[in-house]
C-alpha cells in the first residue's frame, strides 16, 4: 500500500520489548502535538497528557501494578523509556470522555509507529490508581484536580516485534 497513514495502521504492532534508548526532545514534542490534536466530542478535550521519562517514578508505578497482580517481576511498561499517561476529567463529559481518551491513545500509537517507534496501549496501570499510593501517583503525574487515570501508552524503540494478529472477517457486516 502506498498511503503512509494506512501503512502505519496496518503495520503497527503492540511492542512488549524496548531498547534502552530514550526518545529525543523532538520526538516528544511531536507526540505532544499529536496528543492535543486528537478529536473529542464537542471539542471538550476531557484529557490531560503526562509524558513520563523518569525511570524511578515509572518503577514505583510498575511495582504497584505488579503487587496488585501478585506478580512481583511483571513490568507493565515492558522497559519502555517513555510512558504517556492519559488522565481524564471525572466530572465533565462523562458520556464521551473515556472514548475520547481512547481515540487520543490510538492517534499517539499510530504516530509513534510512523516515527519509527514502537508502542503498546495499556489499561493495566489503572490498578496503581486504586492502590494505597494512588494519590501520590496522581500528584507525581500532575493530574489536574478532578482527573483520574484513563489509559496509557508505553513508547520507545522496539527491541523485538511480532507478526500481525489474525484478522476475523466475521467481525464485519456490510449492510446495503
Amino acid at each position: 500500500m502506498v498511503n503512509p497513514v494506512l501503512n502505519a495502521i496496518f503495520e503497527r504492532r503492540s511492542i512488549r520489548s524496548y531498547q534502552d534508548t530514550q526518545l529525543t526532545d523532538e520526538q516528544i514534542k511531536t507526540l505532544m502535538e499529536v496528543a492535543v490534536a486528537s478529536p473529542s466530542a464537542r471539542n471538550s478535550q476531557p484529557w490531560h497528557f503526562s509524558f513520563v521519562q523518569n525511570a524511578d517514578l515509572l518503577a514505583e508505578i510498575r511495582d504497584a501494578v505488579a503487587e496488585s497482580l501478585d506478580r512481583p517481576d511483571f513490568d507493565v511498561f515492558y522497559k519502555a523509556p517513555t510512558v504517556i499517561f492519559i488522565s481524564r476529567s471525572t466530572t465533565e463529559n462523562q458520556a464521551y470522555g473515556a472514548m475520547d481518551c481512547g481515540i487520543a491513545v490510538e492517534n499517539l500509537a499510530i504516530a509513534a509507529h510512523a516515527m519509527g517507534l514502537g508502542s503498546v496501549i495499556l489499561g493495566m496501570p489503572r490498578s496503581a490508581f486504586t492502590s494505597p499510593k494512588a494519590d501520590e501517583f496522581r500528584k507525581a503525574l500532575n493530574f489536574p484536580e478532578g482527573y483520574d487515570f484513563a489509559i496509557a501508552l508505553a513508547v520507545g524503540y522496539a527491541a523485538a516485534t511480532k507478526d500481525a494478529h489474525p484478522v476475523d472477517e466475521g467481525k464485519i457486516s456490510r449492510i446495503l
